[in-house]
């Protein structure tokens, strides 16, 4: 009787597909027409398979070790390994991004590929212990939508939507966390910097999107604020109307000299530091995102000129290219540039922490 009750056992397990059961992935679930799917890119990057797409032909490419899957959007049957596999429901376009039904992921991915366990990066320090407040500032908002690709994907959109989620990396490490704007909302720039200085936070990041007339130019990169910034002028009006918080800078209080020299030195120190935040910025960036790093400019952005702190200004793509709108309409993608950005302060802060205690 045993035997007879462990074989139904065995039969039952096989029938409903034990053998290659679903993988659980931490992966948003789009409901179309009651039907569950997912985000290919996600998926693809989840298991680090390529990805290639034309969007032209409108069929994607799926390819890793000896494995090649083929499908095209609004088609019920797809090619694994040359082998057809027909859907019950088609892969779709959703939000502007390629998803494929769980049917798909179950019978299609998750045999061929399995998801990559990356390590989680050892973490030698609380961030917050070096770097306790940061000013986040999504660009452009309300009225001002920025830049806009061919798809209508706004810029103040993905600007906030990465702000966001950043911010939120932020808090899980001790950062307290201020944010120049929450909502679609339109802040002037002079508000945005006064918001910053008001806060007497240690960084300073601002999140933007690039576009460009030449719609082949794409890649990730950082500013700081350029040398051609007068430091000397901005000094003098510092010492004229801002406070020195310094413990030490009761002996300047009656002099605007020592004070603008003090300034001045702020303001050198600032730029340093910026310089070196955007650097291990892309640095991070050029680990986790599969994108061209453009590296680090100096520009002369009135939230960079204004504010008093180590300021960086982010520009995470051109929404004028295509590939790179794609990319920013993905919610996995903004995911892994907020861990970038984060992961960048978090080097920054480790070079501080050698200063501190050398």
């Amino acid at each position: 009787m045993n035997k007879k009750l462990l074989l139904l056992l065995v039969i039952i397990l096989f029938i409903s597909g034990c053998a290659t059961a679903p993988v659980r992935e931490a992966l948003p679930v789009y409901s179309l027409n009651g039907t569950a799917y997912y985000s290919l890119s996600a998926l693809c990057q989840s298991r680090g398979v390529s990805l290639k797409y034309d969007i032209y032909t409108r069929t994607a490419n799926l390819i890793k070790d000896n494995h090649v899957i083929d499908l095209m959007v609004g088609d019920n049957l797809v090619l694994v390994d040359k082998r057809a596999l027909l859907l019950k429901y088609p892969v779709d376009m959703h939000q502007g991004m390629i998803v494929v039904p769980a049917q798909f992921k179950e019978l299609a991915l998750d045999p061929l590929f399995k998801v990559a366990r990356a390590p989680a990066k050892p973490r030698e320090m609380p961030l917050g212990l070096f770097i306790k407040k940061v000013v986040i500032d999504p660009g452009h908002g309300g009225k001002d939508p920025g830049a806009i690709g061919r798809t209508g994907l706004k810029e103040k959109d993905v600007n906030l939507d990465i702000a966001k989620r950043l911010a939120n990396r932020f808090r899980q490490e001790g950062v307290e966390v201020i944010m120049t704007r929450n909502s679609d909302v339109f802040i002037p720039l002079g508000k945005r910097v006064e918001i910053a200085n008001n806060s007497r936070a240690d960084l300073f990041i601002s999140i933007h999107a690039n576009a460009n007339k030449t719609r082949s130019l794409h890649g990730f990169e950082v500013y700081y604020v350029s040398p051609t910034v007068n430091d000397s002028t901005r000094a003098a009006y510092a010492a004229k109307h801002f406070y020195l918080n310094l413990d030490s800078s009761y002996f300047a209080s009656n002099s605007q000299t020592l004070k603008a020299i003090l300034w001045d030195m702020i303001y050198t120190y600032n730029r340093a530091k910026s310089i070196s935040l955007g650097r291990d910025i892309c640095r991070a960036a050029g680990d986790n995102l599969n994108v061209r790093i453009i590296g680090v400019k100096d520009a002369r952005f009135e939230v960079l000129r204004g504010t008093r702190m180590p300021a960086v200004l982010i520009e995470v793509g051109f929404l004028s290219n295509a590939r790179e709108e794609q990319l920013l309409r993905d919610g996995h993608y903004r995911d892994k540039l907020a861990q970038s950005i984060l992961e960048g302060v978090f080097d920054y802060a480790k070079k501080l922490q050698l200063l501190t205690f050398a």
